[in-house]
């Protein structure tokens, strides 16, 4: 396995300010990858702090798994909750011990690669896509007030764009409960995996992403393609992706 990562984090086309956090990486060996992106909530400094405290906790409890001397866990997904245990702890006691912190929160999407197994976390709506024999797959469900009205017939999709609390999130990390929802997907040599915010799901839509993808070589220039037509856009919000290609 050659797993090939790149990432951008923008503030986006309207924005004073970055409130998404991104990281990932690769084993010495090639065998494992970990990608993480975040998109705070909670006012101009907290939704920062916030998404920087999920993926540090995130990168200082998974990755020195990723040592080939350390071996892997028997349940990584139980390692990816503890992880995200810590980081809601950590987010609690910063909300306490500041006022201006109070209301600080964050989502938290993140994948970890094991010999060619996706095990994939997530809360909030930020997302993660599989890219297999040239198709765009969602492997997450958005915890959004909205969500759960498609879903119940309550409204169509087409209806979206117009409910105005369209963005109110169900599940966060530091505001509700941080049980991660999981999921696990097999990769093959030419299988990619896109993590984002909703700044790229809001401002472009999924069915141009491949085809703008298509005509770049690296990684860096597929997300950069995916970032720049995003502000094209107006994205109105930050907008993070993480792209990993498997070769």
């Amino acid at each position: 396995m050659n797993p090939q990562v790149a990432g951008i984090t923008d503030v986006g086309a309207l924005r004073t300010a970055n409130q998404d956090a991104i990281d990932w990486r690769v084993s010495e060996d090639n065998r494992q990858v970990l990608l993480v992106v975040a998109d705070g909530m909670g006012g101009y400094h907290g939704g920062e702090v916030a998404s920087r405290i999920a993926v540090d906790t995130v990168m200082e409890v998974l990755v020195p798994w990723l040592s080939p001397d350390e071996g892997v866990p028997d349940e990584p997904d139980d390692a990816i909750q503890f992880a995200i245990n810590l980081a809601s702890e950590r987010i609690a006691d910063q909300r306490a011990a500041d006022a201006d912190l109070a209301k600080m929160g964050t989502t938290l999407v993140m994948a970890w690669v094991i010999d060619g197994e996706a095990h994939i976390a997530h809360l909030g709506d930020s997302r993660c896509y599989l890219v297999q024999e040239r198709e765009l797959a969602c492997q997450t469900r958005d915890d959004t007030v909205v969500q759960n009205m498609l879903d119940d017939g309550s409204i169509r999709p087409d209806d979206v764009p117009h409910v105005p609390f369209r963005n109110v999130l169900t599940r966060a990390l530091g505001a509700s409960s941080a049980i991660a929802s999981f999921r696990r997907v097999g990769m093959a040599a030419g299988d990619s995996l896109l993590l984002c915010s909703d700044g790229l799901t809001g401002a472009l839509p999924e069915d141009q992403w491949l085809s703008l993808m298509s005509t770049c070589e690296t990684p860096d220039d597929k997300v950069r393609a995916l970032v720049d037509a995003s502000l094209d856009n107006e994205a109105a919000d930050n907008v993070s992706v993480v792209l990993l290609i498997l070769n």
